[in-house]
């Protein structure tokens, strides 16, 4: 067991595939948009991001990020969006860098969902795609989650739904919007109008096709990370909790392909433990080290706690408003993203 961690029992986090209409609902949206690959989305995105710009992200931490991004400046001050997850080609097993960053629509009307921007280190161009869930007559509308963690895996993206599991997406089916026009449709507007289909304007959309459910008040799903430091990869998961004098639980699951390994119809997690503290936004484990992204809300700098194996706890210095953790391992650095208006970035210490 790990010094700061309690092993608990793992059950609770219990899964089961719950896929019902939705790899159907896809593939009728596909009847009518032509699919584009992932390095389409990428080669013609349409945002600038900067790399180590000037921004007030980090003020407090010592030392400082080992590198950034920053979003353009209409998405770092917008009160529409806010990002959460974040996940990179490393997890993915590619050696091509790239990045995926979630964001969920705060408003409280007018509910536009989920949306992930992918990103590309290189040439420092990202898009935003929206997420959607597709029923198999071909409509189809936004995804209301807070898409607190992302985790991307054998091709496919998982996305935490806070009290019902995962839901997941096939980063070979994006979907293009302006397949037969000109333009990419009505930007008030999702779903079938007049037989024509809309997404709020985003030029591209990406088709829910599979999901895992976890038994109501089980277990919540706050964050999400890829282990790939083991015998075998697992994803990881853990639970948010606000309330003082109280932690969260993180589980893990061993992978089978873009799949959960299963067991007499249930994915029943390898291994689960308290988190060391509460209010974890982000968890990643990684050749036998844990890693903690840890919040004080928007008026404080968060931390990073580290807990070897065998060894007790220790914070680190962290930005205000650290959100979800990813690894990018070929670099050796731990990344996340912060999430407050004025002063967002995607960004690394040194792992």
């Amino acid at each position: 067991m790990t010094t700061g961690m309690r092993s608990v029992d793992p059950a609770p986090f219990t899964l089961r595939r719950a896929t019902g209409g939705l790899a159907e609902g896809a593939a009728a949206l596909e009847r009518d948009l032509d699919r584009a690959e992932l390095a389409a989305v990428l080669g013609g995105a349409n945002r600038k991001a900067a790399r180590k710009a000037r921004t007030g992200a980090f003020a407090g931490m010592k030392p400082g990020p080992a590198d950034w991004y920053t979003f353009d400046a209409a998405d770092d001050d917008t009160d529409d969006w806010y990002p959460q997850g974040v996940t990179c080609a490393s997890d993915g097993g590619y050696d091509s860098p790239a990045f995926a960053v979630s964001w969920y629509w705060r408003p409280a009307s007018g509910e536009r969902g989920a949306r992930v921007s992918f990103l590309d280190p290189g040439s420092l161009r990202y898009r935003h795609v929206l997420l959607v869930t597709a029923e198999p007559d071909g409509s189809f509308g936004p995804v209301p989650v807070h898409a607190g963690g992302i985790a991307w895996y054998a091709g496919h993206l998982f996305v935490a739904d806070t009290a019902h599991g995962l839901r997941v997406f096939d980063l070979a089916r994006f979907l293009d919007m302006k397949t037969g026009r000109d333009d990419t449709g009505d930007p008030e507007k999702i779903g079938r109008h007049g037989g024509e289909p809309h997404a709020f304007g985003y030029r591209y959309i990406l088709p829910q096709v599979d999901a895992w459910a976890v038994d109501e008040g089980a277990a919540r799903f706050s964050y999400l990370a890829v282990d790939r430091g083991g015998e075998r990869d697992l994803l990881l998961s853990g639970e948010y909790v606000k309330e003082k004098g109280r932690t969260g639980r993180v589980a893990r699951w061993a992978l089978d392909g873009a799949a959960l390994t299963e067991t007499d119809g249930a994915a029943v997690p390898i291994d689960a433990y308290t988190a060391p503290d509460g209010e974890i936004q982000g968890a990643v484990s990684h050749e036998g080290t844990w890693y903690f992204s840890r919040g004080r809300g928007g008026s404080g700098n968060g931390s990073l706690i580290v807990v070897p194996e065998g060894e007790k706890p220790a914070a680190r210095s962290y930005p205000v408003g650290p959100e979800d953790l990813t690894c990018w391992r070929e670099q050796g650095t731990l990344w996340s993203v912060t999430e407050f208006r004025g002063r967002r970035s995607v960004f690394a210490v040194r792992l």
